[in-house]
């Protein structure tokens, strides 16, 4: 029998298909190699954006602080070391929760503007521009009355931030749980139009937790570049972190006991 060419390139196409239907993801066993790990309770990574920017899981309303929802726990393989045996392909930001309620994750700046790329963890932004945009922050009225930007990064075009907003006041009205706080963390962007700085409305939203007030002011919460947008493929990975002792600690931004 003769084929065509046009018909070999078209079996071609279908075989490629094919195999790539039956082949498994890739998946890579990776090591995290954590100095000063005492303590730790959970190694996870969060596959937390999809290659367009959004949430690949919307928040839970009612995720809990000490039981952060992970795609993958790696297993406590002794001497600081923790294991993720079969990690899928991807991009992850990593999280550690550890003992006297402390609590260490990484983040990227993912795009809030359709067709926007993403802004790696160790993006930033020239002192002028900073201070333009914390000062914009500091005078926008906010229904949270802790509002706190943590990092800031970007290039000449737009500016995110990853924000900390925590409402921790009384109120007349508390819902299910009297005496409780509600805390979230958002991405938000400054566009340059017009020859100034200007918000965008939409922001996106990463997480958001409720708990008892007394016991918010308990934690510390902490965000790290170093642990933010960490590629996966098909090979072994083997990350090394020192985990910050309560001394060191103040180098990292997020949410410290008050």
């Amino acid at each position: 029998m003769t084929f065509f060419p046009e018909r070999r390139r078209y079996l071609a196409v279908l075989l490629v298909l094919f195999l790539l239907v039956l082949s498994p993801a890739r998946a890579a066993k990776v090591t995290v190699e954590l100095e000063g790990a005492q303590g730790v309770t959970l190694v996870g990574a969060i596959a937390r954006w999809d290659q367009d920017g959004n949430l690949q899981q919307i928040p839970d309303t009612k995720a809990k602080i000490d039981a952060p929802a992970v795609d993958a726990r790696a297993v406590d393989a002794g001497g600081g070391r923790w294991v993720f045996k079969n990690l899928k392909k991807g991009t992850y930001d990593l999280l550690i929760l550890a003992k006297d309620r402390r609590r260490f994750e990484g983040f990227q700046y993912a795009p809030v503007k359709e067709f926007d790329p993403f802004f790696p963890a160790d993006a930033s932004t020239d002192d002028e521009t900073r201070e333009i945009i914390l000062d914009d922050i500091k005078k926008s009225p906010q229904y949270e009355n802790k509002v706190e930007p943590l990092y800031l990064g970007g290039d000449k075009k737009a500016i995110r931030v990853l924000m900390m907003l925590i409402r921790d006041k009384a109120t007349s009205y508390e819902g299910e749980m009297p005496g409780a706080a509600t805390m979230r963390h958002e991405i938000w962007q400054y566009s340059w139009n017009y020859g100034g700085w200007q918000k965008e409305k939409r922001t996106k939203v990463m997480d958001r937790v409720i708990l008892p007030r007394n016991e918010l002011r308990k934690w510390t919460w902490l965000w790290d570049p170093k642990l933010g947008g960490v590629e996966v493929g098909g090979q072994p990975l083997r990350i090394k972190y020192d985990l910050p002792r309560p001394s060191d600690e103040r180098k990292l931004k997020g949410l410290y006991p008050y």
